[in-house]
């Protein structure tokens, strides 16, 4: 095969994001652009590459891969028109809005013959990829997991759940998928949620077990203040703590006394420390090697099903069993 060509659909901040990343890389080559917004997709031509096109049927014309990084709830629809059209799909987390529609898109998915993988960029994270690599050397018993922002006014679409689908899509969603892949499959969940500053539920309380006997509890805000980190994992481990700090840190505090290790990220490149070079590179790899991708459709899936188990939980005042 010739280079890659990528379709981009939704030219924002994401968007730009994994442009610019395939536009340096040697396989692919950015050919076609759309957003409904013309100025912003010709703004990012400027910088990428790529033909602004008219419609998303005319982008579909231009490419063999689309990056589906347009608002949340248009993921279904433009990641099923992509897949009809038999081109390769990267699909911007969330997955989808919804048990039913990400159902749908899973098996649409699961029986395209193209690549499609999900956008959880935390799996490649350097700090995450540390922390799974020294989780499988050591047995852990439990963790504590937060991830909060400091307001949904910046910018003003993340407080509007008709764009985001919920708090929980738009940011925790992407630590829901991190505990699958550091800890395994969970088995049950309680959840206890409030609504304080957004019309919406926005403060959470979660307790999680796991098919393993791990167990972990998880917090998240939506105006907790921009206080870092904003986002931490704390592992407990037979006397040994491994802590990270966001994409930054990483501390390993082993044995009895105070002393402690520290990994330190912070001079990587933001797109490389954050995962995306590397989410993008397995992209591309999986279209030339025909190898499955590293987030596959069925994870995009378990983090949707995740997020409505923890709504159905508050709703329901019951605890979520999965099978």
């Amino acid at each position: 095969m010739d280079k890659v060509r990528i379709g981009i659909v939704g030219t924002g901040y994401i968007g730009n994001v994994h442009g610019s990343i395939y536009s340096r890389d040697e396989r692919a080559e950015v050919s076609a652009l759309f957003d409904i917004i013309s100025e912003r997709a010709e703004r990012a031509a400027k910088t990428i590459g790529g033909k602004v096109c008219s419609s998303q049927e005319e982008l579909l014309e231009n490419c063999d891969a689309v990056l589906v990084t347009a608002p949340n709830r248009t993921h279904k629809e433009i990641a099923l028109a992509a897949i009809a059209a038999g081109k390769h799909v990267f699909c911007e987390k969330p997955f989808s809005i919804g048990i039913e529609d990400a159902a749908e898109l899973r098996d649409a998915a699961n029986a395209s013959k193209g690549v499609f993988q999900v956008g959880h960029n935390r799996r490649y994270a350097p700090v995450y990829a540390t922390l799974k690599k020294l989780l499988s050397e050591d047995s852990a018993h439990s963790a504590h997991v937060k991830m909060n922002r400091g307001e949904l006014k910046n910018p003003v679409w993340t407080g509007d759940v008709n764009v985001t689908g919920g708090f929980l899509y738009e940011t925790t969603i992407h630590l829901f998928d991190m505990m699958r892949f550091q800890f395994g499959e969970i088995e049950e969940l309680v959840a206890y949620g409030s609504q304080h500053e957004y019309p919406e539920l926005d403060e959470f309380s979660i307790i999680l077990k796991f098919k393993s006997g791990f167990h972990c509890t998880f917090a998240s805000s939506s105006d907790a203040s921009w206080h870092f980190p904003f986002e931490r994992i704390e592992v407990f481990c037979h006397h040994r703590t491994i802590m990270t700090e966001e994409m930054e840190r990483l501390f390993d505090s082993r044995g009895m006394d105070a002393n402690f290790e520290t990994l330190s990220f912070h001079m990587t490149e933001k797109e490389e420390k954050w995962g995306y070079v590397q989410e993008d590179k397995a992209f591309i790899d999986s279209i030339l090697s025909g190898e499955p991708p590293p987030v596959t459709a069925d994870d995009g899936f378990k983090s949707v099903e995740l997020v409505e188990s923890v709504y159905e939980a508050i709703r329901s005042g019951k605890r979520i069993r999965f099978a």
